[in-house]
This record gives structure tokens, C-alpha cells and sequence, in this order.
């Protein structure tokens, strides 16, 4: 419990000194694993009948974020160590299969970021891997998509963690499955992220005033005018720097993580975050685990969207 209120209070102190800068990279050693191990939670929030199966699918074609492969190692940890999951690292594509997708409980996308030319990750992959003529590559692409599409809506579980929201931009489809697309982000900075509803069960893991983080600040576009999710986090326009020029925003709130049902299954999106020092704040570490619990159908709570 010390090392858990002293972790927290040196992050929490690095936050506030911190203004429009990117975070040094961090070592993906054992003591940094260790270090996640100890702030991860001893056991899953919500009750659970048997551990379930989770992919966490991390390859990218556009940029790179170094956090992948940090995020990675998280995601098993506080799966692995609460005893609700059995966590699966791939940056294969075939695990989009429907008949790979049968094998997991829910599919986390870890910063899954394509290619700005076509903004399909699908369509990246299969290019670069083969000669094939750009119409077949293309209906392939467009399979494993709607594969993907298929598995939530027949209950299956989705997870899309910060740039993982730019895995197919361009497809309509995908952002309403999500909820959104990716516009931009101004730089690095820190800003607080407020609770939409401090009474939500997957906001517990945070204070009622919400917590302050440095991260980018993502604007999003397309299915994001309809709304149709339920808001967890968020962040006030106005307190943000370096905005677009000619597009900044100066009032209202941009949501930073949200949820929504799609068919019989469950889609959560989470911004944050760029950076693996966010991931020493044990109340994220909660928060990502009540996440996987609500994607993979172990929690009921209010999903009503903000616009039908």
C-alpha cells in the first residue's frame, strides 16, 4: 500500500511540473515489469464465472508508438495477475479470421495505427506481404474487417487503446463501431481528465475530481458527431494548448474514453495513453481492468449513448 501511495505521488508530482512535452522513452526491463506488477490489482473488480480469453493485437504500418510494446506487457500483467484472463500477444493478421476470433472473449487493439495513404491496417499488411492485384488485396482487407465488425456484434468484445482508433479511419463502418475516428492531436502536454459521471461503476477507479495526465490530446471526426456511446472521461477544450489553428475549441468537453454496446457485444475506446510512465498510476491499471471486464461481458452498467 506505501509503494502504491508513493508511486502515485511522484507521478502525480511529474504531471504538474510537466507542460507541452513528450516523455523520455522507458526501458521495457524486468524492473519495470515489476514495478506494473506491484501497482496492478490483487483481483478483478467485478465478479466473474471463468477466466476468459483476450487477444491483445499490436502490429502497426503507420506510426509508431514506442508505448506498444509497454502496453503489451501491461495488459498481461494486470490480466494475468487478477486471474480474470489469459492474455495472447499477436501482430498477426489471421487472428481476424472468423475462425481465429472464435478464441478469444474479447480482442484489445494496442495502438494499431495505419498508414496515413489509406488509413487500413488490413490493406497495409496484406500489401506489403504480397504481389496480388490491388482489387483482390483490397476485398481481402474488406473481409477481415467485416469479420472483425461481425464478432462484436455476435457478442464478442473490443478494446481499441489510444492510436488504435486510426486502425481503419476511413472506413464509416468501423468508426461507428468505435464510436469515432481520428482527426488530431496537438502535442504532449498536461491536462486533467475529468469523470463524465462519477457514479459510473467503470469510473471507481478514480477520485470524483479526476486525475491529471500528460498525454496527446486526441480530437476525433466522423461517427464522433453522432454520439452514440456513453461517455466515461473527458477533458475541457479550453484547457488545452496548441490547438489547430483555425479549428480550436474554446468551450464544451472532448471525450477522452467512452463505451457503447454494438449488437450483443462491447466496444470500449480509451485514449490514453502515449506514454508507459502512465501506466505507474495504479487508478489507470484499475481502470484498464474494469475495461477488459466490460468488453468481455462481466459487467452490467449504463450504456445509454448520448444521442440515439
Amino acid at each position: 500500500m506505501k509503494r502504491n501511495i508513493f508511486y502515485g505521488i511522484v507521478f502525480l508530482f511529474f504531471v504538474q511540473f510537466a507542460h507541452s512535452q513528450s516523455l523520455p522513452e522507458v526501458t521495457l526491463d524486468h524492473e519495470w515489469k515489476g514495478k506494473i506488477h506491484s501497482l496492478a490489482p490483487e483481483k478483478p473488480t467485478f465478479p466473474t464465472k471463468k477466466k476468459k480469453q483476450i487477444l491483445v493485437f499490436s502490429l502497426h504500418t503507420g506510426f509508431n508508438h514506442w508505448v506498444i510494446p509497454h502496453t503489451e506487457e501491461m495488459i498481461k500483467i494486470i490480466g494475468e495477475k487478477s486471474g480474470a484472463f489469459t492474455v495472447t500477444g499477436s501482430k498477426d493478421i489471421s487472428e481476424f479470421e472468423s475462425k481465429n476470433l472464435k478464441k478469444y472473449d474479447a480482442i484489445i487493439l494496442n495502438n494499431t495505427c495505419s498508414r496515413p495513404d489509406h488509413r487500413n491496417l488490413f490493406w497495409d499488411k496484406l500489401r506489403a506481404d504480397s504481389n496480388a492485384d490491388s482489387v483482390t488485396l483490397m476485398k481481402k482487407a474488406q473481409e477481415l474487417e467485416s469479420n472483425l465488425l461481425n464478432y462484436v456484434k455476435k457478442g464478442g468484445g473490443l478494446m481499441l487503446l489510444h492510436g488504435a482508433v486510426t486502425t481503419q479511419n476511413n472506413s464509416w463502418a468501423f468508426s461507428r463501431l468505435v464510436g469515432a475516428s481520428f482527426d488530431y492531436h496537438p502535442p504532449q502536454q498536461s491536462f486533467q481528465v475529468y469523470l463524465e459521471d462519477a457514479d459510473h461503476p467503470l469510473v471507481s477507479a478514480f477520485p470524483a475530481g479526476g486525475f491529471s495526465h500528460i498525454d496527446e490530446p486526441y480530437f476525433y471526426k466522423n461517427a464522433y458527431a453522432e454520439q452514440n456511446f456513453k461517455p466515461l472521461l473527458y477533458f475541457n477544450n479550453a484547457e488545452i494548448k496548441n490547438q489547430r489553428k483555425g479549428q480550436e475549441l474554446t468551450e464544451g468537453k472532448t471525450y477522452v474514453a467512452w463505451i457503447r454496446a454494438e449488437g450483443k457485444g462491447k466496444v470500449m475506446y480509451a485514449s490514453p495513453s502515449h506514454n508507459a510512465q502512465s501506466f505507474e498510476n495504479p487508478q489507470l491499471l484499475k481502470f484498464f481492468l474494469d475495461g477488459m471486464q466490460y468488453v468481455a461481458g462481466d459487467v452490467i452498467c449504463d450504456e445509454t449513448p448520448l444521442k440515439n
